[in-house]
């Protein structure tokens, strides 16, 4: 850990939707997985509205009572397909505008510690990271391999047992109603932002305590983050 002289804050972010953008990736992997079980792909809307869950509690969401008996197959098919997406040359999952510049620039501070928060597997996570060059700024990561899907607050959990920072002293960043809920099940601060897969009006009414436009806004969040945001 850093040698700091206080607790420092820990700043968990979520990964698709609020550092990465892999929206049309995951659509085109569930619409091939659901066409190779013969049957027909949820809407777009519906497939974005379950990014960040773990992969079998999303499929599940999906698929609906009458073909729960094919959710195996179907993930395994999503699997598979979104490899061989990310094996292509022209492969595109870009981070969001600002996204480098603000871990660099938190990462350099002593009173903080980031980590991650994320529905994607750590073989997910770890492909990622390769290759966008990101594990340099992560104290500790957390991933559906670790803990019950979101809004379940176990990764949360496991992020303060593993480093020992208080709640009141934690933000949980992400772009979903699941991240806000994870947050606020899990007594910490919850931040949302609004260039991610799910609405305003729905991260304000799963309980965010922040909306923001730009990761730059990060570090006066962090100025005053205080017991009153665990509250």
């Amino acid at each position: 850990m850093k040698p700091v002289n206080v607790e420092p804050k820990l700043v968990i972010f979520d990964c698709d939707g609020t550092l990465v953008d892999s929206q049309h990736i995951i659509i085109k992997a569930m619409r091939t997985a659901f066409e190779a079980q013969d049957l027909m792909p949820p809407p777009d809307r519906d497939i974005r509205g379950i990014i960040g869950l773990s992969l079998e509690v999303a499929v599940e969401a999906l698929v609906g009572v009458t073909e729960k008996t094919k959710l195996p197959q179907l993930c395994e098919a999503f699997k598979s397909s979104f490899i061989a997406q990310r094996e292509r040359p022209d492969f595109y999952e870009p981070l969001f505008v600002g996204a480098r510049e603000i871990l660099h620039e938190l990462s350099a501070r002593d009173d903080i510690l980031l980590g991650v928060a994320t529905g994607k597997s750590r073989r997910g996570v770890d492909k990622l990271f390769e290759r966008e060059n990101l594990g340099q700024f992560f104290f500790n990561i957390q991933t559906a391999d670790d803990a019950p899907s979101k809004p379940h607050p176990g990764m949360i959990q496991h992020a303060i047992d593993q480093t020992g920072v208080g709640c009141q002293n934690v933000l949980m960043i992400g772009d979903t109603t699941f991240d806000m809920e994870m947050a606020r099940n899990a007594d910490v601060g919850a931040i949302g932002v609004r260039w991610g897969y799910h609405e305003e009006d729905a991260l304000l009414g799963a309980g965010a305590h922040h909306l923001i436009d730009q990761f730059s806004e990060i570090p006066d969040l962090l100025a005053t983050l205080d017991q009153a945001a665990c509250q």
